[in-house]
C-alpha cells in the first residue's frame, strides 16, 4: 500500500521540532552536589554519600542523563542540582567534565560542593567530623619510591616538575569562611559504636566528640594506610605552603581541575565527613586495620553521611536564597557583613 506523504508539512514539522529543541532554555544552575557513591536506591534504604542530598533537594526532581556521566543529573526549582559522580579520580572527573558541557545545564554561575566520606589521621581528627577544605591536594603526582632505597627514615616523595598547576588547588577562602560560619552551630549526630571505637586510640583529637574542622583534603586514587604514609602526606602539605593534612579521600583534586578549566576555582566548595582513621591504633598492624576481622570496624559510617549534609546544606540554602548577593561571587567574608 502506498502512503502519500505531504513533504512540506513533514519539513515544517520536523523544522517546529528543531527549533523547539533549539530554543529549550537550559537550566540555570546556582549550586551543584556532587557525590561520589551511593549504597543502593536514592532514597529509603542505606544511606551513602548521595541519600541525604537527594531527600532533602530531588525527591520530585526528574533524573535526567547525561551522556558521559556515570549516573543521572537531579535538580530542582530553585536551581539546585546534583549528581552521583564516581569513585576515583577518573570516573569522578569524567563524570563533572560531561555535565559541565552539556548544553541542557547553564553553569555560567553556578558553585559547586564536592562532599564524600574520608578518613583522617587519629593525631587531628575523629570519627564523625567534617572537614570543610581549605586546600586540595593530589597525592600521586610527583615521585616516590621504596623507603629501603633511600635515606634511613627520610620522606620518599619529592614532586614532580610540571604539575604545579594541577596537584594544588587553594580554595577560596572567603567561601571557606561562609561555610565554617554557617555550619557553626550544627549538632553533629554520633553514636556509641563509634565512642567505644575512638577509646583504642591514645589521641585527644581522635577520642573527642565530631566537630566541624577546616584543613588541606588530600586525593589519591592509591588507598594508602599506616602511620608512615599518613605523615608523608602532611610532609607533602609542607612542601606545598599548605594546611594540615586532615583527611584522605580519592576524587577532590581532580573535580577541582576540571571545574577550574571552565569556570575557575572561586566558587568550589569541598566537605569529607571522616568515617575511619588513616591507620590503626597502636596495638594494630596496619594490615590488619585495612582488613579487619567481623565486629572490629569502626561506627558511626550512618551518622557522619547525616553530617556531611548537615553541615553542608546551609551554605546550599544561604546561597539559593540570597541569590542576589551571591550571583555575581562569594561575597565578602561572613564576618563583615
Amino acid at each position: 500500500m502506498h502512503i502519500a506523504i505531504n513533504r512540506p508539512l513533514a519539513a515544517s514539522a520536523f523544522a517546529l521540532a528543531l527549533a523547539g529543541a533549539a530554543s529549550a532554555e537550559p537550566i540555570h544552575v546556582k549550586v551543584f552536589v556532587g557525590s561520589m557513591f551511593e549504597i543502593g536506591e536514592n532514597t529509603g534504604d542505606r544511606a551513602g554519600e548521595y541519600q541525604h542530598w537527594y531527600e532533602r533537594y530531588w525527591q520530585d526532581a526528574q533524573a535526567n542523563d547525561v551522556p558521559g556521566a556515570i549516573a543521572p543529573v537531579h535538580c530542582n526549582d530553585d536551581g539546585v542540582c546534583g549528581a552521583v559522580l564516581g569513585m576515583g579520580k577518573v570516573n569522578a572527573s569524567a563524570s563533572m567534565q560531561a555535565i559541565l558541557l552539556n548544553p541542557d545545564y547553564d553553569f555560567s554561575q553556578a558553585y559547586y560542593l564536592i562532599t564524600g566520606v574520608a578518613g583522617t589521621p587519629p593525631s587531628k581528627g575523629t570519627i564523625g567530623d567534617v572537614v570543610w577544605g581549605s586546600w586540595l591536594i593530589d597525592y600521586d603526582l610527583g615521585h616516590r619510591w621504596a623507603p629501603e632505597e633511600g635515606e634511613p627514615g627520610a620522606p620518599v616523595f619529592m614532586p614532580r616538575k610540571g604539575y604545579e598547576d594541577y596537584r594544588v588547588h587553594q580554595l577560596n577562602p572567603d567561601l571557606v569562611a561562609w561555610g565554617v560560619d554557617l555550619s557553626s552551630d550544627v549538632e553533629l549526630k554520633d553514636s556509641e559504636e563509634a565512642r567505644t571505637y575512638r577509646l583504642r586510640y591514645p589521641d585527644d583529637a581522635a577520642q573527642a566528640a565530631p566537630s566541624v574542622k577546616v584543613g588541606t583534603h588530600m586525593t589519591g586514587d592509591t588507598f594508602f594506610h599506616g602511620p608512615g604514609l599518613s605523615a608523608e602526606a602532611q610532609y607533602m602539605t609542607e612542601i606545598y605552603g599548605a594546611d594540615d593534612y586532615l583527611v584522605t579521600e580519592m576524587e577532590d583534586n581532580a573535580i577541582a581541575q576540571v571545574i577550574n578549566r571552565l569556570h575557575g576555582t572561586d566558587r568550589i566548595a569541598a566537605i569529607r565527613g571522616a568515617v575511619n582513621f588513616d591507620q590503626g591504633n597502636p596495638d594494630e598492624k596496619t594490615l590488619e586495620h585495612l582488613d579487619p576481622a567481623p565486629g572490629e570496624t569502626a561506627g558511626g559510617f550512618a551518622e557522619t553521611v547525616e553530617n556531611i549534609a548537615l553541615v553542608g546544606a546551609p551554605l546550599v540554602d544561604h546561597i539559593v536564597g540570597n541569590w542576589d548577593m551571591w550571583k555575581d561571587g562569594v561575597p565578602a567574608g561572613p564576618e563583615d557583613n
